[in-house]
């Protein structure tokens, strides 16, 4: 059966490599069609996608939905599509004075066939979003939408195999044994997102076959609110970042820290907050449901595993709610670092509360974990806001505001370490899929000749001239 899976992945492979071979470098025009139709292909199923994600979630709150999993990603495609002419454009660069009279540029330059895994928990934003970044630098795509989406693959499929032609992009779907084998395909690079476990043997499979490889992964996000940060802002933004899509965010705010002066008045405008937003959560149309079983057993197993080893665990109720998939938005306060909360991702509506003294601590307390994919930082205060991002290592940042930066298109988005590597979103996502070449043109008229044998005297004499001119 493996067999037969990998046949017939490397024979889809092999056609499209085949159509890339015959025009290796779409012009502007191509892919902005490719552009265009994509966005046409997702307004036209817009309310498909909405319902079926819905349907694999048991509930995804439809705002949420259509404000990321839609909206984003078509500011993405109309991003790529205004600039794709000019990111395609030759790129002068300066050459050396003692290379002169030649010039040098940088050509980008398609890659050939793009492989795209993407995860569930935004099934539609983090599978065309990279789609549109691989068509805009001219390639042609296979894609793995995850295996716990299928309502959401199945109209996925249909939307793009009605709108592109075979020869441009082919959808795969399957568990996670077509999952291993399509990640051990050659393509020209391969995108993944998804869990760091995950991410190693996907980085391993395409090792072995010495593709390039983007991995965006995950890890734990801290929030920190700082000496000088305004509390009422801070709440707001934490509560929204860490309970939407019920948590299940690669950039969530995994846990929050706080100035152990403040940690009840936090504790109490988080209850407040969460109050206001969800009120009876496990009826209310703005909060959604865990993906599966599965993940419903293992953030249970953390609330409980947190509560065992003595912190104090704090539960929205409801009156009416019969949804068994959606989890109650939970606060903990000071989870020991070696529980299972505080070592392992939590992908859920679990917010850890824990406090320091200086700034000091605050870093030891990260540290304790890999660099994660975001930090967030409140503060009103420049030197305090310059300090922790001066002083911090992550994929990204955001100062007073979370999530954000993810759709903000004129900055790569990517983490570091153990968060993933590479990055991509608008020009650095055409980069990451491009092979970026260097030209060197030389002139008829040059003086290459001085670095030609014999080396006498005067050719010295030059070599120390051009020393000084390096």
């Amino acid at each position: 059966m493996l067999t037969s899976i990998a046949d017939q992945l490397n024979d889809q492979l092999a056609s499209l490599k085949a159509a890339h071979a015959a025009n290796p470098m779409p012009s502007t025009a191509e892919r902005i069609d490719r552009l265009k139709r994509l966005e046409s292909a997702l307004l036209a199923y817009e309310d498909r996608l909405v319902s079926a994600i819905s349907d694999d979630f048991s509930y995804r709150a439809p705002g949420e939905s259509r404000n990321f999993d839609v909206t984003g990603t078509i500011a993405a495609i109309r991003n790529t599509r205004r600039h794709v002419k000019k990111w395609s454009k030759p790129r002068p660069v300066p050459t050396a004075l003692h290379l002169k009279p030649a010039r040098a540029f940088i050509q980008p330059q398609p890659k050939g066939v793009v492989g795209v895994v993407s995860p569930w928990n935004f099934p539609i934003f983090l599978s065309i979003i990279p789609i549109a970044e691989a068509f805009g630098a001219g390639n042609r795509v296979m894609l793995k939408p995850s295996e716990l989406t299928p309502r959401t693959s199945e109209v996925a499929t249909e939307m793009l195999t009605k709108t592109f032609r075979s020869d441009e992009i082919q959808v795969v779907n399957g568990d996670a044994s077509v999952g291993a084998a399509f990640v051990s395909l050659k393509f020209d690079h391969l995108i993944y997102t998804g869990s760091t476990s995950v991410g190693r043997k996907v980085a391993e499979a395409a090792a072995r076959n010495l593709v390039p490889v983007t991995l965006e992964l995950g890890g734990k996000c801290p929030l920190l609110i700082g000496e000088h940060a305004d509390m009422k802002r801070a709440v707001e933004r934490l509560v929204y970042s860490k309970y939407l899509n019920a948590g299940q965010i690669c950039i969530a705010p995994d846990y929050v820290l706080v100035p152990r002066q403040k940690r009840n008045e936090l504790v109490s405008a988080v209850r407040a907050k969460i109050s206001e937003f969800y009120g009876d959560y496990a009826t209310c149309p703005a909060y959604s449901a865990i993906i599966n079983d599965g993940h419903v057993g293992r953030i249970e197993r953390l609330i409980q595993g947190a509560r065992d080893a003595g912190a104090e665990v704090i539960q929205s109720t409801s009156k009416s709610g019969t949804n068994a998939r959606k989890i109650s938005p939970t606060i903990v306060i000071e989870p020991p670092l070696d529980t299972a909360l505080m070592k392992e991702e939590i992908f859920g509506p679990i917010l850890p509360v824990l406090t320091y003294n200086s700034r000091e601590e605050a870093q030891r307390i990260i540290a304790h974990n890999p660099d994660p994919l975001a930090l967030y930082i409140f503060s009103n205060s420049s030197e305090e806001t310059e300090y922790w991002v001066r002083h911090s290592k992550s994929g990204g940042v955001c100062v007073n505001e979370t999530l954000f930066h993810v759709i903000t298109d004129t900055l790569p988005f990517g983490g570091v370490g153990a968060s993933g590597h590479g990055s991509y979103h608008g020009r650095a996502g055409f980069d990451e899929f491009s092979h970026l070449k260097s030209v060197f043109v030389q002139p008829k008229l040059n003086g290459m000749f001085l670095f030609n044998p014999p080396h006498g005297k005067f050719k010295h004499a030059v070599g120390r001239i051009f020393r000084k001119l390096v």
